[in-house]
């Protein structure tokens, strides 16, 4: 089997996902900032989600934004490429009696045309910047319309180029952290749980250009831009 350089790194990816995802929830539940971010963003799609959407969630990690949406009387496809994750969410939605409001899938944001369940979809929705663990975004930009109704909403989170916090770490000394999103072709190398993978930082107006197209803008919220980063 012969591998490219975006299959290397998704597998990588994969692979640090899945080795922290017993210990997920247990890091981030406790972190104000992570907290604080995760309610700013379900602030923002309120103001999007209609009565009893079919969502297609990218990166959907262990479930919690899954779980809530459910709880909001929304149906939730939550898809993710690590094993793992999709584990800890599988006992989530049985703990929570969610079977007829949450299904999931293995699958890789860049093969959405490999998904078993393609909708159409009310809305697609990406969390904590999972879409930027990839070179390829335009691939999984590219292939929205398909899975949506007409009428569907896209709401992605991103890293942009830019973070006010790290660029202050020049005057401490430390280049390389201050330096790290500036654009790079292959990537910012990134490690999670010992494993390495590399990921890349996106301007909105990557997104906007690659979806203008077919899609009309709503919306752009700087999300945490005088907040630290949850590190």
């Amino acid at each position: 089997m012969t591998w490219n350089d975006s299959n290397i790194n998704e597998r990588s990816v994969a692979t640090a996902f899945s080795k922290q995802a017993d210990v997920f929830d247990s890091i981030y539940s406790a972190d104000g900032i992570i907290q604080y971010k995760r309610e700013r963003v379900r602030n923002h799609l309120k103001q999007y989600l209609g009565a009893r959407y079919n969502v297609l969630e990218l990166n959907s990690g262990t479930g919690e934004d899954a779980i809530w949406l459910a709880k909001q009387g929304h149906w939730v496809h939550a898809t993710d490429i690590s094993e793992n994750m999709q584990e800890v969410l599988s006992q989530k939605v049985m703990a929570h009696k969610m079977e007829g409001r949450i299904s999931y899938e293995l699958c890789s944001f860049t093969s959405l045309n490999d998904l078993r369940f393609k909708g159409p979809y009310d809305m697609i929705f990406s969390n904590f910047a999972g879409l930027n663990c990839t070179g390829d975004l335009d691939k999984t930009l590219q292939s929205f319309s398909p899975l949506l109704k007409p009428g569907g909403i896209v709401t992605l989170v991103i890293l942009p180029p830019f973070c006010l916090w790290e660029s202050l770490l020049l005057f401490k000394g430390m280049y390389k952290t201050a330096t790290r999103r500036f654009k790079k072709k292959n990537g910012t190398l990134a490690k999670v749980e010992g494993h390495s993978f590399n990921c890349w930082y996106y301007k909105p107006s990557y997104i906007t250009d690659h979806l203008k197209e077919e899609f009309t803008f709503l919306n752009l919220e700087g999300l945490c831009t005088v907040v630290p980063p949850s590190y």
